[in-house]
């Protein structure tokens, strides 16, 4: 009685597994005729500008995404709005820059000697030794001494397989280096390093070794990026950009020296100071992982009153800082500091005490200089002092700043005697008012502390900033009369 069963069971095991084999050399037949996934090189097949290169790949924009460690959303938005924006043949996400305008170039002089006093004929010299952080694991090098490039995405394209690029030049003369020009430099990269003060990166003029750039693993800890200002026309000429650069491939692994440099053209945005300043933290942004700051109408935030974003334009206005989109219109919501973090730029750790109890002692008429890396950061210093008049101040850097402060005088209980919070605007494009705090006041014998707070101004909206990009170096400093 239990025969039939089992044959009927068996009969019906065999037919599953013959069925079963069956499905799997047909499937697998199936499998053979299907054509093998067409590369994603073969499906754009050149470099495209955003929205054609969008319409080639929409449907692997989850595979091009991935490449760009982007999200799928942030992607196309950047390819369908954004018109700076390219994918390369590879499906690498760049930038071509537009030009600044003729009154932003004109507006952007040379500036007056301040620091060179003879020319040099080579690239030595304290313009060319000029470092943020020294001994940082983590590099942005300013380039102005000219670069061969090869073997780089750059070269691609139809583009010559090798470019060299000469120096940065401003008189016709490439055989020596003017006051004027080193000038130049030496205020370019006080301004860079001003925007890269609060991360553990050396931005420097001084050429470093090649494994100091290129990173070559992930166990490599020391590397970054070549920020090269290009007075040529080899790649300007045909995109009639400001500066070109690849995004998120600071800290990449594979290919890193592919994707280098990040370039400035002094033939689209002008030879001056503010100008290349400007384009070179923001080239430099973007292969840290940034993109632009603009709004449903623009691609680039020019700002509002004295402020603007970096990764926005910011050649009009003396104020420019990273940004989260908390302006009016805002169409780019990163948090700035973050996607940095992500793409190797870590913060600097807290110079000073927060607290009276961990105040840092002053001494009369000698500065000390700070680091504010945070929006959270307090410093605190105490300083002894006789009865009389004095001066407590807190001074920004000297140019191009970004830390707007607001400075508080204390006495030995901690109670607040005072508060100088000025407001910020500027003199001109490259000079930024009101980012320094000063109080000037009799005080009895006894310990007094100063508080350095950082601040915002206006409304962030539309008028101001907050006090999330106003971050950067100072000097505190008391002295009497």
């Amino acid at each position: 009685m239990h025969t039939r069963p089992r044959r009927i069971g068996a009969l019906a095991v065999t037919g599953a597994v013959a069925f079963g084999a069956l499905a799997v050399v047909v499937g697998n037949q199936a499998d053979a005729q299907q054509p093998a996934p067409v590369a994603i090189e073969q499906v754009l097949g050149q470099e495209l500008p955003g929205k054609t290169a969008l319409a080639r790949v929409e449907s692997r924009l989850a595979e091009v995404a991935e490449r760009n460690q982007m999200s799928i959303d942030h992607l196309r938005e950047t390819l369908a709005t954004d018109k700076a924006a390219w994918l390369d043949d590879g499906g690498r996400l760049f930038y071509r820059e537009p030009v600044a305008t003729a009154t932003e170039q004109a507006a952007d002089a040379a500036a007056s000697p301040r620091w060179a006093t003879t020319a040099v004929t080579s690239a030595t010299g304290p313009a060319f030794e000029l470092h943020s952080k020294p001994g940082s694991k983590r590099v942005i090098y300013l380039d102005f001494t000219g670069h061969t490039i090869t073997g780089t995405a750059w070269n691609t394209n139809g583009k010559p397989s090798t470019v060299t690029v000469k120096p940065y030049d401003t008189n016709g003369n490439t055989s020596t280096w003017s006051t004027a020009e080193q000038d130049v430099i030496h205020e370019v990269w006080a301004r860079v390093a001003e925007d890269y003060a609060p991360f553990n990166v050396d931005v420097t003029t001084q050429q470093p070794t090649a494994a100091a750039i290129t990173r070559s693993d992930a166990s490599d800890a020391y590397y970054g990026t070549r920020v090269l200002i290009d007075p040529g026309t080899w790649y300007q000429s045909g995109c009639g950009c400001g500066g070109v650069a690849y995004v998120g491939v600071y800290d990449q692994t594979s290919r890193h020296a592919y994707y280098q440099p990040a370039l400035v053209f002094t033939k689209g945005v002008g030879t001056g100071a503010k100008n290349i300043a400007e384009v070179a933290s923001h080239e430099a942004g973007h292969n840290v992982g940034l993109s632009h700051d603009g709004t449903a109408s623009a691609g680039y935030y020019r700002g509002h009153g004295a402020w603007a974003p970096i990764m926005g334009s910011g050649y009009t206005k003396a104020i420019t800082q990273w940004s989260k989109g908390e302006y009016s219109g805002a169409n780019n919501k990163q948090n700035d500091f973050t996607v940095m973090g992500q793409n190797g730029m870590t913060l600097r750790a807290d110079d000073y005490g927060n607290t009276t109890a961990t105040a840092k002692a002053l001494t009369l008429g000698t500065s000390v200089r700070g680091m504010y890396a945070a929006d959270s950061d307090v410093d605190v210093f105490r300083i002894d002092l006789k009865a009389g008049t004095f001066n407590f101040a807190a001074n920004a850097a000297a140019i191009g700043a970004n830390l707007d402060i607001k400075l508080q005088l204390l006495n030995s209980a901690g109670t607040v005697l005072a508060t100088a919070n000025p407001a910020s605007g500027q003199s001109s494009a490259s000079t930024p008012t009101g980012m320094s705090a000063s109080i000037n006041r009799q005080v009895a014998a006894g310990r007094y502390y100063l508080r350095v707070v950082n601040t915002g101004y206006g409304n962030p909206l539309n008028t101001g900033y907050s006090t999330y990009g106003s971050v950067g170096r100072y000097t505190v400093r008391v002295t009497a009369g």
